[in-house]
Parts: C-alpha cells; sequence; structure tokens
C-alpha cells in the first residue's frame, strides 16, 4: 500500500479532458477530498518557469499527468511538430517538477502507440523500443515514449514511486467529437448520429474496416489510476486494456446499431488503415488486482446517451 490519505493532496493535469475528469469523478467517489486542477488558461503547462512555480507553492502529494494534446490519425499526420514538441513540454516540465519539489508519487498516462507498428500480438510492456513505429502518429508516440523513460529514470536513479500506465484506445463521457480531430470510435458517433438525421444518408468511414482495435471505458482506466494511487507498483511501466479486440467493421455495424442509423456504410480504401493490429496484454496488472468492468456494447450506448445531452 502507498502512504496515500483520503485528504492527500492530490494534482491531476489535464481535468477537464476525457481521462482527467474521469479520475477525478473517481477518486472523487472514493472519498479524496484534496484535488487540485487547472485549466490551461490559469496554468499553461508548456511554459516550465509556470510549472515549477505551481508546484512548488501546491507541493501536492502526487501527480496524475493526464494532460496531453491529442488526435487522431488526421490530427496527427497533419500536426507533427506540435505533437512532439507541446507533449514533451508538458510531461517533461510536470515530471521535472516534480522531481525538483520532491514530490514521492507520480503517475504519468501514455497511449499504446508507444509500441512498434508491427510488434507480436498482445503487445507486451517488454516490447518498448524493439523496432519502427507507426509513422502517422510516431511523433506523439515518441513524446510519450521520453515521458516513459524519465519516470523509468528517476525510479531507477532516486528510488522514487514515477509508474507509467499505457491505456490501450479510450472511449466516454468528454471525448472528442471533432471530425477532424477525433478518434476512430467518437468519430464514428458523431458520423452515424449525423447521418441519420439527414435521412439516412451514407456513411464513409476511412480505410477497409479491417484493422482490429481494442477499447477500453475511461472510467476503467480511471479506476486503474485510482489503483495506482492507492498501491506501490512494483514495475516502472504497464499496460490498461480489456484484452480483446474487434474490426473496425464491427465496431461501425455495433455503433450504426446503437444510433439506429439506417443507410449504407461505405469504405474509402484510398485513406489509411493505420497499424493492423494493437491488442494490449495487461495481464501484469490484471496480476495485481485490477480488471476491467465495462462492456464495450454498454459503454459505447452511455457514451451516446452522454454525447446526446452534451452536444
Amino acid at each position: 500500500m502507498s502512504s496515500i490519505h483520503k485528504d492527500s493532496k492530490i494534482y491531476i493535469a489535464g481535468h477537464r479532458g476525457m481521462v482527467g475528469s474521469a479520475v477525478w469523478r473517481v477518486l472523487e467517489a472514493k472519498g479524496y477530498t484534496h484535488l487540485i486542477g487547472k485549466t490551461s488558461k490559469d496554468l499553461d503547462l508548456r511554459n516550465q518557469q509556470s510549472v515549477i512555480n505551481f508546484i512548488k507553492s501546491e507541493k501536492p502529494d502526487i501527480i496524475i499527468d493526464a494532460a496531453a494534446r491529442v488526435g487522431g490519425i488526421l490530427a496527427n499526420n497533419d500536426n507533427p511538430y506540435p505533437f512532439l514538441m507541446e507533449n514533451l513540454q508538458i510531461q517533461n516540465n510536470l515530471i521535472d517538477a516534480a522531481h525538483k519539489v520532491e514530490i514521492q508519487k507520480f503517475i504519468f498516462l501514455g497511449s499504446s502507440c508507444i509500441y512498434p507498428k508491427f510488434a507480436a500480438q498482445p503487445l507486451k510492456e517488454e516490447y518498448l523500443l524493439t523496432d519502427s513505429l507507426e509513422p502517422t502518429n510516431q511523433w506523439y508516440a515518441i513524446a510519450k515514449i521520453a515521458g516513459v523513460k524519465a519516470c523509468e529514470a528517476i525510479r531507477e536513479q532516486y528510488g522514487k514511486d514515477f509508474v507509467s500506465l499505457m491505456p490501450t484506445n479510450l472511449y466516454g463521457p468528454n471525448d472528442n467529437f471533432d471530425l477532424k480531430s477525433s478518434h476512430v470510435l467518437p468519430a464514428m458517433l458523431r458520423k452515424f448520429h449525423e447521418a441519420k438525421g439527414n435521412s439516412n444518408s451514407p456513411v464513409e468511414l476511412w480505410g477497409s474496416g479491417t484493422p482490429m482495435r481494442e477499447f477500453l471505458h475511461v472510467d476503467d482506466l480511471a479506476q486503474a489510476v485510482l489503483f495506482a494511487v492507492e498501491n506501490v507498483l512494483p514495475e516502472y511501466l504497464y499496460n490498461v486494456g480489456t484484452g480483446t479486440d474487434i474490426t473496425i467493421n464491427v465496431l461501425a455495424e455495433t455503433i450504426q446499431n446503437i444510433v439506429g442509423h439506417k443507410g449504407d456504410i461505405i469504405w474509402d480504401s484510398t485513406k489509411p488503415d493505420g497499424t493492423p493490429r494493437k491488442l494490449m496484454d495487461s495481464s501484469k496488472l490484471r496480476s495485481l488486482g485490477w480488471e476491467p468492468k465495462i462492456a464495450l456494447e454498454k459503454g459505447i450506448k452511455d457514451t451516446y446517451r452522454w454525447f446526446l445531452g452534451n452536444h
């Protein structure tokens, strides 16, 4: 067990985003009373001096880094420099400030895209840096790999409880539904919803529909973060996923049924598919006691209800 208590001061970077807000909800529901969040207007995490001043003044017991510049294939491909540099700035400022101010516990959140494009399936933690990355999101991946390695280095050299959690594809409340920058599941939800309202017009989707993807509800990731808050994990890196995947085609049909769209699905095979398969081996974290609870169909229904109420 860690030395964190219900009144411990916990700073959640990125508390307004999908992941950060889910972590906030879960910690609050568990009885944690001293949660800290700052909007990007109040604190620019890309500014090193601002971050160190904030961490020095607040002195949180734990920092959870859920802040990042994120997006789907299109956003990553079109904005390589900000996806690399801004993510490096955000995480490096937080990790270095945590180290300098003697914060003993730091939870760094990344993504399954840190693993090589053609790595054996399911993806194990030890596959990191064994081959080349998926080109379309390599900029984001390289930044996240640097964060994982920074936390590992601090852990090895200074014995601090810095741990990295790498979730699979996430979805849920507060997701980004913008068609230019969103990930596949929320983009599909919006496309099918709008097509349904437009006389069930056809929905055009990228690629062939054959890639396999694993999806985790963000509340299940938040439970994994809670688990990392309340326990000292013995290793520096843990995958967080469900252990099952489906084709993008089956995902599309599932979302189409949930939304109630009756039109055609058209696959644009001139557009990229991305990595052919991305299933994670989450057995290390599961062996310690964490388990995902939310089934995909139920999770998509809940997310669609949230979308209808908020968009």
